[in-house]
């Protein structure tokens, strides 16, 4: 299933230093594919994001899924068999 919460970084409820430092390492990792292959190493980011519901995890993936236009698929791992 797509995951449909187009919500964008202005949206989110964090500190404007965090959300700077969230975005600017988000752009700067999303221009460098070619410098990870140079290297070989492995183009790949993550981020941990813990909480209880409805303090933002699900808004902070949409806010870096539209700021990098990458599309988000939420699979419910307990129907999976």
């Amino acid at each position: 299933m797509v995951f449909d919460h187009p919500a964008p970084f202005q949206t989110l409820a964090m500190e404007a230093d965090k959300k700077r430092e969230v975005i600017e390492d988000l752009v700067s990792f999303s221009k460098a594919e070619d410098f990870y292959a140079r290297i070989g190493k492995a183009w790949k980011r993550g981020y941990l994001l813990y909480g209880p519901p409805g303090t933002g995890k699900s808004t902070m993936i949409s806010a870096m899924a539209n700021l990098l236009l990458y599309d988000v698929y939420d699979l419910e791992l307990t129907a999976v068999q």
